[in-house]
């Protein structure tokens, strides 16, 4: 296939899920004859390594955070905004250095506001067209979005992984009032697929119950803590896959709990087929995979952070996934409630995403 150019893709490193989503970007842009280089710190930068040994991954560093210990993030948050800003600048400054280094002609970033130039076609993947933030600070919502917006208009595109019919799969949050006239919808994107050949492993269950524990210390750890306590009184066959690919570990619980501290995206896929539910983090990238493969799960939302918490509530309501609190989460009775909640099917073959890729070029 002829060489198209060379992409640079940069995932947020704020957890995995920016990363893994950024996979069928990865394979789309590759099989269009893109050289792909990747640009990313920390975990997700681990994760690519493994899932695409071939690939050039150049360590980028972003703003670290570390979750607080109990609920008040938002006020973390706020406190650490200056910190943010300097981040966008620091990142931006970085990027003229990586296209330099890399030749890069297109510029894909999930998340990372800082990572646009003015010569090179960028694109920003996000969701989050519309920032919440709870109700006592609901005067700076509009000052916030109005930032957001800004930010996405320094790119070519914004592109929203998730469908425009009937609020998506992000409702409010991929669907605000007004779009940023560069934005358009791609589809949900997925490390998974759907395929026949695929799904027929979820007709072989080999767990009862799979824990996938995601995002930013100490949050991971709390709720891996907690879970594990509850798992000792429960009579079930239980896998759990720690988000930790820096780690190679296998080992077993009470006899009845099989701990992973990494596995690879096939890997992963098959573990999730042949678990009859799933419990995890109502993170949007989690979102989009157990839906590609119909999957019922149960979402324990990050104290504190709004998104995934409109999210859980979102899905909740539509009596698709039950969702729970992690402070007061009970693990009986979330298996009991979780009957009621059935779960979706959405299937993607990310037509409009390689549309948008080609449309991309000759552009700026």
């Amino acid at each position: 296939m002829d060489f198209k150019g060379r992409a640079l893709i940069c995932p947020l490193d704020w957890g995995m899920g920016h990363a893994t989503r950024c996979i069928p970007v990865i394979d789309r842009l590759i099989a269009l004859g893109y050289e792909v280089v990747v640009a990313a710190g920390g975990r997700p930068g681990e994760f690519i390594r493994r899932e695409y040994p071939g690939l050039r991954v150049i360590d980028f560093p972003g703003v670290e955070i570390r979750y607080p210990g109990d609920s008040s993030m938002v006020w973390a948050m706020i406190r650490l905004l200056p910190r943010f800003l300097r981040g966008i600048h620091r990142e931006h400054r970085y990027l003229k250095r990586l296209i330099a280094m890399t030749g890069a002609t297109l510029v894909i970033s999930d998340n990372r506001y800082g990572c646009w130039y003015a010569g090179v076609p960028s694109v920003l993947i996000t969701h989050q067209l519309a920032i919440r933030v709870p109700d006592r600070y609901r005067l700076t919502e509009k000052l916030l979005n109005f930032f957001n917006y800004k930010l996405i208009s320094r790119y070519t595109a914004c592109w929203i992984p998730d469908f425009e019919l009937h609020r998506g799969l992000a409702g409010n949050l991929s669907h605000p009032r007004e779009l940023p006239p560069n934005a358009r919808y791609i589809g949900i994107l997925s490390r998974f697929t759907g395929e026949p050949d695929v799904m027929a492993l979820a007709d072989q269950p080999a767990f009862d119950l799979l824990v996938m524990l995601s995002g930013p210390e100490p949050q991971r750890t709390i709720l891996e803590e907690k879970i594990l306590r509850q798992l000792r009184d429960i009579n079930l066959q239980v896998a759990m896959v720690r988000g930790m690919p820096e780690a190679e570990e296998i080992y077993s619980l009470y006899g009845k709990v099989v701990v992973y501290s990494h596995l690879e995206s096939e890997k992963l896929r098959d573990l999730i087929l042949r678990s009859a539910l799933v419990i995890c983090r109502s993170g949007y990238s989690s979102i989009m995979d157990l839906v590609t493969l119909g999957k019922r799960a149960i979402f324990i939302p990050t104290p504190g952070q709004t998104e995934q918490e409109y999210l859980s509530r979102y899905l909740m309501e539509k009596k698709i996934f039950f969702s729970m609190g992690q402070e007061d989460f009970d693990l009986f009775y979330a298996l009991e409630m979780s009957n009621n909640f059935h779960g979706m099917v959405i299937r993607n073959d990310h037509k409009i995403l390689e549309e948008e890729i080609l449309s991309l070029r000759g552009s700026r």
